[in-house]
């Protein structure tokens, strides 16, 4: 039995967090999702409640069908990826092995079906997926494609540039407000060509094909594509220089 009242959240003390796991629920919607977030994962940190979470977590996505658990996958994913542990010295993968195995079984099983008509639910548990198989930087910052845009410096003069490939066009500027219709310059995307791919993006971009994603599919090719530094004209891979500013292993 879990003594919640020995453990911390963002807040104090863990003791109202079996009464918010009690309460949530399997839609999206569910506002005790978060309140459970802000807790267990607030701003990316992580605390003991939140690996003590862990099990019930589990317990959630495993009850409830492919399309129902998206929540518990998604928040489960976060803490397990996250590198900033306050109180915590274990590692999750080492210390709930078996539930984080569990957790990328059911996470498979979304993705396969669970989330057909919502691309953006879909790279969440993707991302969830890369979090409990450790893959760095990708298990956190994968959803990046939701927003259609990464910041990033810059490898040759390490001025900040915004990659964008959205409803707003596909391209690297150095003007944070680009969406404003600015005439601030920028330089096109180069998009990798699906057959080029290899590794991890040629995984990824197999898959979101396979699980019936093609725009999901599309934004990788620009993740895993290139780019030219809106200041300095050099070019740059736009996944290595995302890999560079927040790879934290």
């Amino acid at each position: 039995m879990t003594d919640w009242s020995a453990l911390a959240h963002a807040y104090g003390s863990a003791e109202d967090v079996p009464g918010l796991l009690d309460q949530a629920g399997p839609g999206l919607e569910d506002a005790t999702w978060e309140e459970l977030w802000g807790r267990l994962c607030h701003q990316g940190t992580v605390y003991t409640a939140s690996y003590a979470a862990l099990p019930d977590l589990t317990r959630m996505a495993r009850q409830w069908s492919p399309g129902e658990r998206v929540m518990p996958l998604v928040l489960a994913g976060a803490i397990v990826a996250s590198t900033d542990r306050d109180g915590v010295r274990t590692d999750p993968r080492t210390a709930h092995a078996a539930e984080v195995g569990e957790l990328a079984r059911l996470t498979e099983e979304t993705l396969r079906g669970g989330v057909a008509d919502d691309a953006a639910a879909y790279v969440h548990v993707l991302q969830a997926l890369l979090a409990f198989e450790g893959v760095a930087v990708w298990g956190q910052r994968l959803d990046g494609l939701n927003d259609e845009e990464y910041e990033v410096d810059c490898p040759h003069c390490q001025a900040g540039n915004f990659v964008a490939f959205g409803e707003y066009g596909h391209f690297a500027t150095t003007d944070g407000l680009y969406m404003n219709d600015t005439d601030s310059r920028r330089t096109p995307l180069l998009p990798a060509r699906p057959s080029s791919l290899e590794g991890l993006a040629q995984r990824l971009y197999a898959r979101a094909v396979a699980d019936g994603h093609p725009e999901v599919a599309s934004k990788l090719t620009y993740l895993f594509g290139g780019a030219r530094c809106a200041e300095c004209d050099q070019p740059f891979g736009v996944a290595e220089v995302v890999a560079a500013r927040w790879d934290d292993t």
